[in-house]
């Protein structure tokens, strides 16, 4: 089993540790963005462009999926993606909303989700998490979590005051969706702000919980074949997988 994993830039490579970690594919293909990031301040047409090339850089590859890992990829452009793709291309909104809804049987939970701008402008995640007959769903942009997370600045001051910023009116929610594949990296803190009884939903286990139940992925691959590739200075998204995902 050959996969492509998509993102804007650096943000998917969560996606892949989740991967990599259950071990489901032989090869990973993982092409980031990096010249055009970010995408959650593009416009839809555009972000649907960034989708439909990506598939067609992914052509040079004999894949059996694609897996977009950009939740703002994810809302827009996965309809013309697979129109365009010779495989199945799943992407992390329809994952995350029945990820929690596999955590939460009340209908009347509170869920939050966090995003980027476009990503909560498209709705994706309220309209899916809706048309499951959920009825207290909220959603905040929180862009400046993606340099903070790219700068490294877990546990940092700065992290805290934006925390402090974006929180100042929210209460703890039952569910938290980190709709933006950088958030990750930062849900310790974010668990430790809402506290434990707050379920935080993760784009990398979500999308691992639905392939098993979509595919048959019962074959494991315990050494994997991992090749990276960007749109700008691959050199340095290497770097950042070797780190990120502890090769």
């Amino acid at each position: 089993m050959k996969v492509g994993v998509f993102d804007s830039g650096i943000g998917g490579l969560t996606v892949v540790k989740s991967l990599l970690k259950h071990q489901l594919f032989e090869e990973i293909v993982y092409y980031g963005d990096t010249a055009r990031v970010p995408y959650g301040s593009k416009d839809k047409n555009t972000i649907i462009r960034y989708g439909i090339e990506a598939v067609e850089m992914f052509k040079n590859f004999d894949l059996d999926m694609i897996v977009v890992a950009c939740n703002t990829v994810s809302a827009y452009a996965l309809n013309e993606m697979n129109e365009t793709a010779s495989c199945p291309v799943i992407g992390v909104v329809e994952a995350g909303v029945l990820a929690c809804a596999n955590i939460l049987e009340n209908k009347d939970a509170n869920v939050l989700v966090l995003g980027t701008k476009a990503t909560v402008n498209s709705k994706a995640y309220e309209n899916g998490l809706t048309n499951l007959s959920y009825t207290n769903i909220n959603s905040l942009a929180t862009p400046l979590f993606v340099p903070i997370v790219e700068e490294e600045l877990n546990n940092s001051t700065i992290l805290a005051e934006t925390m402090k910023h974006y929180f100042k009116d929210v209460s703890s929610p039952d569910a938290l969706i980190l709709g933006c594949t950088h958030f990750p990296l930062i849900a310790e803190e974010l668990q430790n702000h809402f506290g434990e009884n707050t379920k935080l939903i993760h784009s990398g286990d979500a999308i691992v919980e639905y392939l098993n139940q979509r595919f048959d992925l019962s074959k494991k691959y315990p050494e994997p074949t991992l090749k990276f590739f960007a749109s700008e200075n691959p050199e340095a998204l290497r770097k950042i997988a070797n780190k990120w995902l502890e090769l």
